[in-house]
């Protein structure tokens, strides 16, 4: 999967020992600083003028406190949207109507707001900053639980809109910690550990890898379902509650040849055919994880993402993600050659040029010849021995001596020109066939990680 942009939610609070006009000024200052925004170019405002804001906002909160006649101590004065896209990726103008839809959809347009985007670094980022009171001055900005995963998830949405790649969040458990604490390895993942270290030496068979078990100090039970007990385990854990890739089906599949290789089996068996239909199941049945799931989720989008693979004959994980990689690639290779025939237009105009100018001071720099280069002459037709100079040196640097004559430069030209115009419509075809396939990764991949969560909800209660 390709990195897509990263956002961060940041609430702004009423400092001690400064005043709440000021705390707004330090930050609004920041944000519009001219030397990162292009003088103020790129900075775009909704319901507010960037020049008063911070008095826009400071009104809007006494009123607030005036309808409601709340008064907090540590207040949220305001919130900061930081969005940082990839090197290279975007333009600040692209960058700052990115940002700009960000914020209109993450405050549904209910809170005033400016967004700033900032050029002084290698990264292109946006400063967004919305106002905690909103427009009509009844209620304030509610940060709810996860705001953060939900406008990170939104940003994520918005970036494959508009062709752009994401930076995945790390896994919890990989992110860096500032304390090292003894990790709590639980009995599940005891026992799967110990199942991938047996594997690792190869049993032959089933009744091989249980008398493993049996010598690793299991006590195993052979009933309707094999369970495992170790250790301080109070009761038996069935090998089908491990999770995917552990049920006693999948290893007694693991030793018929049905696979050759856990790692390997494991990953087919995450996402097979059968991934269309329980989307399908999920959108038709309306239970418990129906309505978890349908809480975080767009259901129209997922209704749409469905079609989409049923269309295309994806029926799982590997297929996804090798057909996104390929359209990908072929967007990448388009994009290289539209970038090459721009270059040779430019090269092709710049050529041109210097014939047409050799061509006009021929006659001047002959007549500068025979004067015997004078300094008087020289200073008299300056900018027509110069171009004419000019013209010489770029004849010079060709690898190809022999100059060519206009009419065929145009004709060059005018080829090149209806290529490049072919080429960069296919490139617009198909950037938005990729952005149809990174969407539909990303909306299984949230299907997926919602399963999971199922999943791991629906053990944790049969431990208890």
């Amino acid at each position: 999967m390709r990195k897509l942009a990263a956002t961060r939610l940041i609430a702004m609070h009423h400092l001690k020992g400064k005043s709440l006009a000021a705390c707004l000024k330090e930050r609004v200052d920041y944000a519009m600083n001219p030397e990162k925004t292009e003088k103020g170019i790129f900075i775009r405002s909704y319901e507010c003028d960037p020049m008063t804001v911070d008095k826009e906002f400071l009104l809007s909160k006494q009123k607030y406190h005036q309808i409601s006649g709340l008064v907090q101590s540590n207040d949220v004065i305001a919130y900061q949207i930081r969005q940082s896209f990839k090197p290279g990726e975007i333009t600040a103008e692209e960058a700052n109507r990115v940002g700009y839809e960000l914020a209109m959809r993450f405050t549904k347009g209910k809170h005033a707001f400016i967004v700033a985007t900032h050029t002084d670094k290698e990264h292109i980022h946006n400063h967004i900053i919305y106002n905690s009171t909103n427009l009509d001055c009844s209620h304030k900005f509610k940060n709810f639980s996860y705001s953060a995963r939900a406008l990170q998830r939104l940003s994520d949405l918005i970036c494959l809109e508009h062709g752009l790649s994401v930076i995945s969040p790390k896994p919890y458990h990989k992110r860096n910690t500032y304390t090292d604490y003894e990790k709590k390895v639980s009995f599940r993942d005891a026992i799967r550990d110990d199942i991938d270290q047996i594997l690792k030496t190869n049993p032959k068979n089933m009744e091989e890898f249980l008398k493993s078990l049996e010598e690793n100090g299991y006590q195993v039970k052979i009933g309707k379902y094999i369970a495992l007990k170790k250790g301080r385990q109070k009761r038996y854990i069935r090998m089908k509650s491990l999770g995917i890739g552990y049920s006693e089906e999948e290893i007694k599949n693991y030793f018929t040849g049905t696979t050759h290789d856990k790692k390997k089996f494991m990953e087919n068996h995450k996402l097979k055919i059968g991934l269309l239909i329980d989307i399908e199941m999920k959108l038709q049945k309306k239970g418990p994880g129906y309505y978890r799931w349908a809480s975080v989720y767009n259901l129209k989008q997922m209704a749409k993402t469905l079609v989409f693979l049923r269309e295309h004959n994806i029926d799982d994980l590997d297929a996804l993600a090798n057909k996104t990689d390929e359209v990908i690639s072929k967007k990448d290779c388009l994009l290289t050659t539209v970038k090459e025939e721009e270059k040779k237009l430019k090269e092709i105009a710049v050529l041109k040029k210097h014939i047409i100018n050799y061509s006009k001071t021929k006659e001047i720099y002959h007549e500068y010849q025979k004067f015997g280069y004078e300094k008087q002459f020289y200073e008299e037709h300056r900018f027509e021995i110069e171009i004419h100079k000019a013209a010489k040196r770029a004849f010079d640097e060709r690898k190809e001596k022999k100059i060519p004559k206009v009419k065929v430069l145009n004709d060059h030209y005018k080829q090149i020109l209806a290529k490049k115009k072919k080429d960069y419509e296919e490139y617009q075809k198909v950037k938005q066939e990729m952005q149809e396939w990174l969407i539909a990764q990303k909306n299984i991949e949230q299907f997926l990680e919602c399963e999971q969560r199922e999943h791991e909800q629906k053990i944790q209660k049969q431990e208890r």
